[in-house]
């Protein structure tokens, strides 16, 4: 899988937080892997490991995006444009190796397959201002 489709597939687990226990997501992860064909174990190892991380600092993004988003806290936004934001944000701030116009660019072109009309303009204006 290339970058973009395991960065597609983590956003996909990802949305699951918005709908189950934490307890549950573990198995939401197995089942995920699951579903989805062609995964290699590396690859699923890798988007399990990012996903547990996200997940860990899920509490600190969101304070860090609504200290930064006017009139829209977290509780506020639509959930595709939530975790698109949340993934985005994990990768500005604790993955190095990844620049941030990718992270952000990468979120914006999920926003547009899979979020409202807008949704890319909204996630670009919240990413725009952890620069």
């Amino acid at each position: 899988m290339t970058r973009r489709e395991l960065r597609e597939s983590t956003f996909k687990m990802l949305f699951r937080i918005e709908f189950h226990e934490t307890g549950e997501l573990q198995e939401q992860m197995t089942l995920f892997g699951e579903e989805i064909a062609g995964f290699k174990e590396e690859e699923f190892n890798y988007l399990k490991q990012k996903c547990n991380n996200i997940i860990a600092h899920v509490n600190e993004i969101d304070e860090a995006i609504n200290a930064v988003s006017e009139g829209w806290k977290t509780s506020r936004m639509g959930k595709v444009d939530l975790t698109l934001i949340r993934l985005a944000v994990y990768e500005i701030r604790y993955e190095e190796d990844i620049p941030f116009k990718v992270s952000v660019n990468e979120a914006v072109e999920l926003a547009k397959k899979y979020g409202t009309d807008d949704s890319p303009s909204f996630v670009n204006g919240i990413l725009a201002k952890f620069a």
